[in-house]
């Protein structure tokens, strides 16, 4: 009986005791994936296929945070910002201060920069001339029909000798604007999206740098003229990040914009990859 009780009392050690090595497992078990480091993703509005830039900027975030980055292309110039605005994207990269400043007062939003990208002039291209000398009476000419960019169309026919406008540089001037037109142009006004495609009828069109880049026609016919502006804080065609108001400093929009975009590596991708058509604007 007393050897069938030692047994006993040391079945019960041996049960008790590797019931405690189980619970000490548990616990450095648990412990050691406590507070997981929980992956972020992001998501940013951009209008058009040509993204390069972007998209080196994006790997080189993604291989150093462990993060996600989705890129969300839309057609025209009006449905960034809403998705912006109504949560469906995070950040949209594609519009310069002026056009945000005019959408918000236009649709009573309240979206915000968070960083510039770069400075992308526009350019005045054509399909049947070589030279703005060329330009004849009567021609038609195409430009954006959004409030900042139809203004900066007209400056730059302006500064082309073609047209001659009232204000100055930064108003937001109309068609109606126009106070000399001595070879009696048609200045017909269309989406941003559609500026290239009037090429084929139109002698002249005024277009985005995005558009230009996506149709082929900023390598196959060069712009006959580019606005001349400095790519600076100052500059209301700057471009930039935008995201909503109660976003504006969050840390990882943030650390993505300065620490990834705002970068040195990045300025050598913009000239790599659009051979100075684009300046970065930080």
């Amino acid at each position: 009986m007393k050897k069938i009780g030692k047994i006993a009392l040391g079945l019960a050690l041996l049960v008790g005791l590797s019931s405690c090595g189980n619970k000490e497992d548990e616990k450095v078990t648990s412990n050691s994936n406590e507070n997981p480091k929980e992956k972020q993703s992001i998501k940013i509005g951009v209008v058009g296929e040509y993204n390069d830039v972007l998209n080196e900027v994006i790997k080189r975030y993604e291989e150093k945070t462990g993060n996600e980055v989705e890129l969300v292309v839309f057609s025209d110039y009006n449905q960034p910002n809403e998705a912006l605005e109504s949560g469906d994207i995070d950040l949209n990269a594609y519009q310069h201060k002026k056009f945000l400043e005019e959408y918000n007062k236009d649709h009573k939003t309240d979206l915000v920069s968070v960083g510039n990208t770069m400075l992308a002039p526009l350019g005045i291209y054509s399909k049947k001339y070589k030279s703005l000398d060329e330009v004849k009476e009567n021609d038609e000419i195409v430009i954006p029909n959004d409030a900042s960019n139809g203004a900066r169309a007209l400056f730059l026919l302006q500064d082309a000798g073609l047209i001659k406008v009232k204000g100055e540089k930064g108003d937001s001037v109309t068609i109606v604007d126009i106070e000399e037109n001595s070879k009696n142009l048609k200045i017909t006004e269309v989406d941003a999206a559609q500026t290239a495609r009037n090429l084929d009828s139109a002698a002249l069109a005024v277009v985005n740098d995005t558009f230009a880049l996506d149709s082929k026609i900023a390598t196959e016919y060069p712009a006959l003229k580019f606005e001349e502006s400095k790519a600076d804080d100052s500059n209301p065609y700057v471009n930039v990040f935008a995201a909503k108001k109660d976003r504006k400093d969050d840390e990882v929009l943030n650390d993505f914009v300065k620490n990834y975009y705002q970068t040195d590596d990045t300025k050598k991708d913009y000239e790599k990859f659009t051979g100075g058509a684009w300046i970065p604007a930080w």
